[in-house]
C-alpha cells in the first residue's frame, strides 16, 4: 500500500489515496503505522477518499484506531495533496468530513501549495453538542480539579469536543499527566481533546495539547480554532490571534460572522510503501 507523510505546523499524519489504494480495516491500520518505533509514526491516518458532495472526502482515524470527526492540520494537507496530485486544479476546494464540507483556500506558488485558509465552520456551545455532563446554554470558565488542582475550562465544539484551560504558567502544567485525566474525565462522555493556553497578548496565545486518542501533539487545528473562540468568550483575547504550538505558528479568526477561519502550512515530507496490506 502507497502513502505519503504531511504535517501541518508539526501535526503529522499518515495519508492513503483511496482512490487507488485499498485499506481493509483503517483503524488497525492506523495502530500499526502510527507507532513512532514499529510504524512509519504519525498522530492519525488519514484516508483521502471520493466524495459524492465536494472534491474528496478526508476520513481521520487516532492513533489508537478511534474515528476523530474533524482534523485542521490534517485537512490542510489535504487540500494539498488535492491540487497537487490533480484531482482537481482549482485552489478553493471542497473537502467532506464527517463534520460536513469544509472550504479550503489554497496559495499556491511555483505549482505548489504552500499555505492554506480553511474555513472551520461556526463554533458550537451547547453542552449536548460538546458533548460534557453540565447544563446551561454553555460551558465557560467553569471550576474543574484535576490531580488534587483547580482549574478553570471552556468547553467549545469544532466538530469534535475540546476542553480550554487558561493559566499563567505552562511550564506548571504535567501535560501527560493532566492532560489524560481531562481527556478521560467522567464529565465527557466521549472523552475530550484538552489545551493549555497562555495569554501573551490580546492577539498572541501559547498552547499545549493533548488530543483524546493520540496524547501530546505538536499542533492542533481544531484546538487552535476553540482557543480563539474560547479566548473571546472569556474576554482575553480579541477575535482574530495567533496561536504558537510547539510544532509553529497558526492564525485564527473568528469572524463576526460566525465562521472561524484557521491559516497555515501544509507539508509533504515523504512518500512510501507499506507492505504490510
Amino acid at each position: 500500500m502507497n502513502f505519503i507523510k504531511m504535517h501541518g505546523a508539526g501535526n503529522d499524519f499518515v495519508f492513503v489515496d483511496r482512490f487507488t489504494e485499498r485499506v481493509a480495516d483503517p483503524a488497525d491500520v492506523a495502530r500499526r503505522m502510527c507507532d513512532r518505533h514499529a510504524g512509519v509514526g504519525a498522530d492519525g491516518l488519514i484516508l483521502i477518499c471520493p466524495s459524492t458532495t465536494a472534491t474528496v472526502r478526508m476520513e481521520m482515524y487516532n492513533t489508537d484506531g478511534s474515528r476523530s470527526q474533524m482534523c485542521g492540520n490534517g485537512i490542510r494537507c489535504v487540500a494539498k495533496y488535492a491540487y497537487e496530485r490533480g484531482l482537481t486544479r482549482e485552489a478553493s476546494i471542497p473537502i467532506e468530513t464527517d463534520d460536513g464540507v469544509k472550504l479550503a483556500e489554497c496559495t499556491v506558488e511555483g505549482g505548489r501549495v504552500t499555505r492554506v485558509r480553511m474555513d472551520m465552520g461556526r463554533p458550537r456551545f451547547a453542552p449536548q453538542e460538546i458533548p460534557v455532563r453540565l447544563t446551561g446554554p454553555a460551558v465557560v470558565n467553569h471550576p474543574i480539579e484535576i490531580n488534587g488542582k483547580p482549574f478553570r475550562m471552556t468547553c467549545v465544539s469544532m466538530g469534535n469536543p475540546h476542553a480550554i484551560i487558561f493559566v499563567d504558567d505552562l511550564q506548571s502544567v504535567a501535560l501527560n499527566i493532566d492532560g489524560p485525566a481531562v481527556e478521560r474525565h467522567s464529565l465527557f462522555p466521549e472523552r475530550v481533546n484538552v489545551h493549555f493556553v497562555r495569554v501573551v497578548g490580546p492577539t498572541r496565545v501559547t498552547m499545549r495539547t493533548w488530543e483524546r486518542g493520540s496524547g501530546a501533539t505538536r499542533a492542533c487545528g481544531t484546538g487552535a480554532s476553540a482557543v480563539c473562540v474560547a479566548g473571546v468568550r472569556t474576554e482575553r483575547t480579541q477575535r482574530r490571534i495567533t496561536a504558537c504550538v510547539p510544532g509553529g505558528e497558526l492564525e485564527l479568526e473568528w469572524s463576526e460572522a460566525g465562521s472561524v477561519y484557521m491559516t497555515g502550512p501544509a507539508v509533504e515530507v515523504f512518500h512510501g510503501h507499506w507492505p504490510g496490506e
